[in-house]
């Protein structure tokens, strides 16, 4: 889609296809002097008010985009150095924290506007520091579902429900609905999403996107509202793998604020994420497949027939697939839904009251609520963990009671540890028995569910991978014959961020499947 803006610095009027347009043209259009980050702002504030009256994904506009973009523009006229998203416009995720816009979370009951009241934060999150230190033009914050509760859609949102860019009649994903709808609206170039329970991976197949779900510990998620610091993780949603790398570039490493990232330390690529992307990045890499052994679901038979494709496109690039690795290993044995959710594990959310005590300390002594105790009693209306509450589901999980005693102690969470080890010593021993690279799974074993339809995506990697912490790439991989989105999800051990890009990029080379969605 191409749009048009008359500015001041350009004579002539700056066209740009904002659907191919990526951080590399950006970079490359600024230093040649072909266009303004001005103009180009100014073009993406127009797709904004064209389209998400429709799609719903932008809640709050940031009024100080053009500012950020000029100061770019006046500081690269000058020979002033620049970050490496420097004019690139980009959005965040609604609990993501932001000075100068309430943190909301999507609930009624954390915005003014709706009778509730407003989480106004002191300081940026670590992310949106970060974002704003590369120079990135951040245009606004994104939908999501009340307390991110759901890895489907953002149906029950104060600010109404998202739609998916890529098939409107199906859920969008979430919790990071708003972003990926910004995203394939070619509203911005890239976002950040937020991932406990499928907030990355679901969006990002669900709209033909790239999405990356960290290492936990790779990207600190304080100034996040936290559905479990034991498996929240930021990362980025774009449009391209290498976009996704570059964006990751600028998220990922140690925070004092966050010290879990202290992992990070040596575990980061010297050169970025971005450096080591080749289109012979699947030659001889020896990639395991979905089968029982990981999961006991079968695929649907039109998912079957477009992962048998996409294997022929694996090897047709030079990888060697092996055949259910996991098989005989108990992995699959591991993975049990929280009764009463059909799909959900949610081992590992116990912990949710201390992790919002220790959210909301950091929001500053100004705060509208300042401790687990006011959150509660100033959202008794709808308390979420009651037996209507859209997280009563924790009640059944074994830890959660005792975790919810004190919320101002730390919960020891045992039976979650004991999971988590179980799950990466079988990811290791599989991994070396077997001499694997990866794993290249279809992320949902049947097609999005219809948005108003209360099913929920029907993926394969989710708890797995939030329990474990592993990292995970998907990549478009093709459309059902409704033409909703068909995506892999390239998984890896700890730490392999940087081999999992590598092969998404190869094989978003080799196949190009991604299309315009609008």
């Amino acid at each position: 889609m191409t749009t048009e803006h008359d500015t001041t610095a350009c004579a002539e009027p700056v066209s740009f296809d904002l659907d191919s347009l990526t951080i590399a043209g950006i970079q490359q259009g600024l230093h040649a002097g072909t266009f303004t980050a001005e103009a180009l702002t100014l073009a993406c504030l127009a797709q904004i008010e064209a389209l998400n009256g429709k799609y719903n994904a932008i809640i709050f506009h940031n009024s100080a985009a053009l500012d950020t973009a000029r100061d770019v523009d006046r500081r690269m006229a000058a020979g002033e150095p620049v970050g490496p998203l420097a004019g690139v416009p980009v959005v965040v995720k609604d609990p993501m924290d932001m000075v100068g816009f309430p943190t909301t979370a999507g609930w009624k009951l954390l915005y003014s506007a709706t009778g509730g009241v407003d989480l106004m934060p002191a300081t940026d999150s670590p992310v949106v520091a970060r974002m704003r230190a590369a120079d990135a033009v951040i245009l606004g914050k994104t939908n999501v579902p009340v307390l991110s509760h759901t890895g489907s859609h953002a149906n029950d949102s104060w600010a109404g429900p998202t739609l998916n860019v890529a098939i409107e009649d199906r859920v969008p994903g979430g919790s990071s609905a708003g972003t990926a709808s910004a995203v394939a609206a070619s509203m911005c170039v890239v976002g950040l999403a937020e991932e406990t329970g499928g907030s990355i991976q679901n969006p990002a197949s669900a709209q033909g996107l790239v999405g990356v779900k960290p290492t936990i510990g790779l990207v600190p998620n304080a100034g996040v509202v936290p559905l479990s610091s034991n498996r929240d993780v930021v990362g980025p949603i774009a449009r391209t793998v290498t976009d996704a790398a570059l964006c990751l570039n600028v998220l990922a490493g140690y925070s004092a604020e966050d010290p879990k990232t202290l992992a990070s330390v040596g575990k980061i690529p010297a050169k970025g994420y971005a450096a080591a992307l080749s289109t012979e990045a699947l030659s001889g890499k020896r990639i395991g497949l979905y089968g029982p052994g990981w999961r006991n679901q079968p695929l649907c038979p039109e998912t079957t027939a477009l992962y048998e494709r996409a294997q022929s496109e694996l090897t047709a690039a030079g990888a060697i697939l092996i055949t259910d690795p996991f098989a005989g290993t108990g992995f699959a044995e591991l993975r049990q839904p929280t009764a009463p959710t059909p799909n959900f594990d949610a081992r590992g959310l116990e912990s949710i009251a201390y992790d919002l005590e220790c959210y909301l300390r950091r929001l500053g002594p100004d705060a509208a609520l300042k401790s687990y105790a006011e959150f509660a009693a100033a959202t008794a209306a709808e308390d979420p963990f009651g037996p209507k509450g859209v997280l009563s589901f924790l009640n059944t999980l074994p830890d959660f009671r005792a975790a919810m005693a004190d919320p101002t102690v730390p919960p020891a969470l045992p039976d979650f540890i004991a999971l988590k080890a179980a799950y990466l010593d079988i990811v290791e021993d599989v991994f070396r028995a077997h001499r694997l690279d990866s794993l290249a799974f279809p992320q949902m074993r049947q097609e999005l569910p219809a948005l108003h339809s209360r099913e929920t995506i029907q993926e394969t990697t989710v708890g797995e991978l939030n329990i474990a912490g592993l990292p995970a790439v998907t990549v478009p991989a093709g459309t059902f014959a409704s033409s909703a989105p068909f995506e892999l999800i390239f998984v890896g051990r700890l730490w392999d961020e940087a081999e999992l890009l590598a092969q998404a990029y190869a094989y978003e080379q080799a196949t190009r499947h991604r299309s315009r969605a609008v």
